[in-house]
């Protein structure tokens, strides 16, 4: 069993680099299924996450050379399995946009129902109306979603119900090789939507729009080989911002797009921490203590319910009483018990986290129950009084890459450990 063990109280200063983002790549990789030839990805997040989906793909047939921990080439011209590896599949949520990119290609996907981080029902009824609108048959049956039409996907007009990130993309794939245009109103504009829609139109693809509301995907025949290179992780870098609010010191979030981070850097500021924006990189200070401020969730360019977990953590420190409102998910506040064991004051009403800023947080044994969970978790651990033992850190590699390394070249006391025996442990990292 693998923990992190943290001894906290330690500012955070240096400087730290930003991998590519992980809610890019889990698409990006799914997708080079639509694409025959070579396509070389670069600045791709060495998660475990991402792993798992090479591997999906290697199983089905393609062919995959990790040139580098972040760099990888994909040829998916031979791929002869059209049903995905359920015991994969079922690790992980992207694997759902495995559905729209062998639907797209063959005509025909079988893939398990996807797994992943637990905070909510997730449904991917957006998804199957996207396809069916395309003239698809989407059955769930057994535990599979089982997709497939008669002579190919059509374009097809889409208007999602609600603003969804994971049925924007997959249909976005799914229409790439249909005949005639494809419109998606009512999307999701996060900044990862924009980078997979530049990675398709990279390879030959005819989509604009990304970014906004409406996109129209114009089908083409066929995609050959390219490159390109994943863009920065704008929730791990949100993570270390917040992890410097949480401790003070002084860091540099190197690789990072500024403006992609507005929604977090705006209520940061409120906060009193002090950010300096450069053309690629961030400084974050933060001497005085926190203040409060009120938060809400909501789809892009709003707070991003990934950074709600870590910002919540923040505010267990700030002075006065925040208010956090969840505006996307039911379920996303398993983690607060957590942080009142290590002596946070916060109250959970439906969607409403009240939290009073306490001046000490208090090292003790907690859990990550999913991946902005675990966090949470890491960053109430770095200011907290005493040793903070974190369980179920497999959630957390889901998605931060190297996430010890970093923190300790900014000065934190973290270890990777592995228990052996609950009477010994050995450091494992």
């Amino acid at each position: 069993m693998n923990k992190y063990v943290i001894h906290g109280g330690r500012p955070l200063n240096g400087t730290v680099n930003i991998s590519g983002a992980k809610n890019a790549a889990v698409a990006i990789l799914p997708a080079t299924i639509l694409v025959k030839g070579t396509c070389r990805i670069e600045n791709l997040p060495d998660i475990s996450d991402v792993n798992l989906l090479l591997e999906i793909l290697a199983m089905m047939g393609a062919e995959v050379r990790r040139v580098s921990p972040s760099i990888v080439e994909i040829n998916c011209a031979h791929i002869n399995n059209m049903v995905a590896p359920s015991d994969l599949v079922r690790r992980i949520r992207a694997s759902s946009y495995l559905i729209g990119a062998l639907l797209g290609r063959f005509g025909y996907a079988k893939v398990s129902m996807p797994g992943g981080c637990y905070f909510g029902v997730r449904p991917i009824d957006q998804h199957i109306k996207g396809f069916e609108a395309m003239g698809a048959t989407v059955e769930q049956s057994a535990g599979y979603v089982i997709a497939k039409t008669e002579n190919g996907l059509h374009g097809g007009h889409v208007y999602l119900d609600i603003v969804s990130v994971g049925a924007t993309m997959n249909i976005m794939i799914a229409a790439t090789l249909s005949s005639g245009m494809t419109v998606i109103e009512n999307c999701a504009r996060e900044p990862h939507i924009v980078d997979l829609a530049n990675f398709l139109n990279a390879m030959g693809a005819q989509i604009s729009g990304a970014g906004t509301n409406i996109i129209k995907v114009r089908g083409v025949q066929q995609l050959g080989g390219g490159y390109h290179t994943i863009i920065p992780d704008q929730i791990e870098a949100g993570t270390y911002m917040a992890a410097v609010s949480a401790t003070g010191g002084n860091v540099l979030v190197q690789n990072v797009i500024p403006k992609h981070m507005d929604c977090i850097t705006a209520k940061l500021r409120e906060m009193g921490v002090t950010i300096t924006e450069y053309d690629e990189a961030i400084r974050v200070e933060r001497t005085a203590p926190l203040r409060k401020t009120n938060v809400k969730t909501s789809p892009y360019p709003g707070f991003p319910t990934d950074m709600q977990p870590q910002i919540v953590a923040c505010l267990s420190l700030a002075q006065g009483t925040s208010i956090v409102t969840e505006g996307i998910y039911d379920n996303r506040y398993r983690f607060v018990a957590e942080l009142c064991r290590m002596g946070a004051a916060i109250q959970v009403d439906g969607k409403v986290a009240v939290t009073e800023g306490v001046a000490q947080l208090r090292g003790c044994d907690v859990r990550a129950f999913d991946l902005r969970a675990g966090a949470a978790m890491i960053i109430a651990g770095l200011a907290a009084d005493g040793v903070t033992t974190i369980d179920d850190i497999h959630f957390v590699e889901r998605g931060y890459e190297n996430i010890v390394g970093k923190l300790r070249e900014l000065g934190a006391d973290i270890a990777r450990v592995t228990i052996h025996d609950p009477a010994e442990s050995e450091e494992a990292v």
